[in-house]
């Protein structure tokens, strides 16, 4: 009884020894996806939502930059009603590029919003010499 014993403990060590291979080897590729999630995927999602909000805020007055680099102020955002009744931001947007000149631009087109930035020489800098 004791010999028969001895032989299927073996066969058990071998069959856990089996598992633990094969999750050591499955292992590298759960890390891969796991460093590829945190550099690129979950960035890049964080990016979209940024640029969703964005282009949900337009209003008349924001200086943007289309998709083909063209430079305007907002001058109109046509408000349309949706299926429920409901008045929303349309997707066409009026844009003047040049005094008097108007396009009509798609919401998605917009690439970016130019923040007007403060000049930090607000004052005249004092001769030294004197």
């Amino acid at each position: 009884m004791m010999s028969s014993l001895s032989l299927i403990s073996p066969a058990y060590a071998q069959d856990a020894a089996g598992i633990m291979g094969s999750a050591t080897q499955f292992l590298p590729l759960v890390l891969i996806f796991v460093v590829f999630y945190f550099l690129l995927i979950r960035p890049q999602q964080q990016k979209q939502k940024e640029m969703r909000a964005m282009l949900g805020a337009l209003k008349r007055g924001d200086r943007v930059v289309t998709g083909g680099g063209i430079l305007g102020t907002i001058s109109r955002v046509p408000m349309v009603q949706d299926k429920d009744g409901k008045q929303v931001a349309g997707q066409e947007i009026e844009v003047e590029i040049a005094p008097n000149l108007k396009v009509t631009v798609l919401r998605e087109t917009i690439t970016t919003v130019i923040k007007p930035v403060a000049a930090n020489d607000s004052k005249p800098a004092k001769d030294k010499a004197s």
